[in-house]
């Protein structure tokens, strides 16, 4: 299958998501219920899928893990610093966007029409990463989020990709099969995974505006879009023997536009309308770029 035939269906999922809640066949309401529906059931249903069926040692692939950490945290760096005089509740959201990819609801679903089910596994490693790592770090220096340690921990034990993530390894761990009309109950979760997801982020874009100073936003969309698969692929390219298709899914997640939530994130340090801005741009821009991706691995 030729990358435009993978990428192209996928922004038309997300074109028809944003149609309808601009022409308002749904509304915003119906869309993040349908968004949350993905992120609460449809996908942690799909991660717990895959890492069951799997041995523990193909899931933890610490060189595969290790590569998108390192991608993730350069990435964020250098934005921080690029930013850092305008303070650090900025360049700690700047840099949020600059390093942590929608690889739940864009990249996963391309991941998966490439390669399979193994796309899970992918989105598994890169979760830990964003879930522990990049993001914790950007509401730590952003100082005013008012989080302790404590709360922070509490909110992740709640993630339910995370917990699904823990369940998934335990079962792999114990060699746990699921009864039958449980294991078929979670493959219709995971089934529904993929073309919600994109429907959904399509209807967050409604409403989004540009009224940011685009230029001045260039480095953080240059960042996601380039450089973080950019050293993803390189720092893959020394992980010898690692599943090619895994390291395919995680370049492709690295590729992917900023999460949809992230102006909602930003929105506490008054960043929320050039966090609006970096969403939209990266998500127009993200078509030809996560295609030229596709075609360098």
């Amino acid at each position: 299958m030729s990358v435009l035939g993978v990428t192209a269906p996928i922004f038309l999922i997300i074109a028809l998501g944003f149609a309808a809640v601009r022409f308002e066949w749904l509304s915003q309401t119906e869309s993040r219920a349908l968004g949350a529906f993905v992120l609460r059931f449809a996908m942690p249903a799909q991660i717990f899928k895959a890492l069951s069926s799997r041995p523990l040692a193909e899931i933890a692939d610490a060189r595969l893990l290790g590569a998108y950490l390192a991608a993730s945290l350069i990435c964020f760096a250098a934005v921080f610093a690029l930013y850092a005089r305008g303070g650090r509740a900025r360049a700690a959201m700047r840099a949020l966007g600059g390093s942590s990819p929608n690889s739940g609801f864009v990249g996963f679903p391309i991941a998966s029409l490439l390669i399979g089910p193994k796309a899970a596994i992918a989105l598994a490693l890169c979760l830990i990463v964003e879930n522990l790592v990049t993001i914790p770090m950007a509401l730590a220096l952003a100082e005013s989020s008012g989080l302790s340690q404590r709360a922070l921990g509490l909110r992740l034990a709640k993630n339910p990709l995370l917990i699904a993530i823990a369940l998934g390894v335990a079962a792999s761990l114990i060699g746990l099969a699921l009864p039958a009309p449980l294991a078929r109950a979670v493959d219709l979760l995971a089934a529904a995974a993929p073309a919600a997801a994109l429907f959904a982020i399509g209807g967050a874009l409604v409403g989004l505006a540009l009224d940011a100073d685009l230029l001045s936003l260039a480095p953080v969309a240059a960042a996601k879009l380039i450089a973080h698969p950019a050293l993803m692929l390189g720092l893959t390219a020394l992980a010898a023997g690692a599943d090619p298709d895994v390291r395919r899914g995680m370049l492709i997640m690295a590729s992917a536009p900023v999460f949809s939530i992230y102006p909602l994130i930003c929105r506490p340090f008054g960043q929320e309308k050039p966090g609006a801005a970096i969403l939209l741009v990266e998500t127009a821009l993200a078509f030809p770029t996560m295609s030229a991706w596709m075609l360098a691995f």
